[in-house]
């Protein structure tokens, strides 16, 4: 009886996986369609991105003259950073039902008696903040681990000790 049990848990199991498993391929395919666009400069310049964050369309406005070109790639940069921001917005917001639905899954300890938990072992960091700062920006080179700084620091075929 104990065991007819077991195996009737077991298809539950195996049915709400495969839900789950349902549930996250249809939510992919939400996020996969969205976009996002950002104006920026009185809607001078928009640049669109898709669910990656990658840009898909920039678009200047007829009065773009009255920029000059240092403010017109300022603009793009700060409309595509706005855009992808958006689009990952959005995305957390698609992909929050596979969080739910998680927590209400049995442990693996709940159904292997003397099973350890292992679940903070197993889990993911977060990843850290991706900086927005230009390629020579300070903070970015500071934070690179082969910038030119430690480049240079670390001697070489040019060092004055050869």
């Amino acid at each position: 009886m104990v065991n007819e049990r077991a195996k009737a848990d077991f298809t539950d199991i195996l049915d709400d996986f495969r839900d789950q498993m349902r549930t996250i391929t249809q939510l992919q395919q939400q996020r996969a369609a969205v976009t996002a666009s950002a104006s920026v400069r009185g809607k001078r310049v928009t640049v669109t991105v898709n669910a990656d964050g990658t840009v898909i369309e920039t678009k200047f406005a007829s009065n773009i003259d009255d920029l000059d070109y240092p403010e017109i790639a300022k603009a793009v940069t700060e409309a595509a950073q706005q855009a992808s921001a958006e689009v990952a917005r959005r995305s957390r917001e698609i992909m929050a039902p596979v969080s739910q639905n998680r927590n209400r899954l049995p442990r693996l300890t709940e159904l292997v008696p003397g099973m350890p938990d292992l679940t903070e072992a197993l889990r993911i960091p977060e990843p850290p903040l991706v900086s927005t700062a230009p390629p020579k920006a300070p903070e970015r080179r500071a934070a690179e681990p082969d910038s030119d700084d430690s480049r240079r620091n670390r001697g070489g075929a040019t060092d004055s000790g050869w």
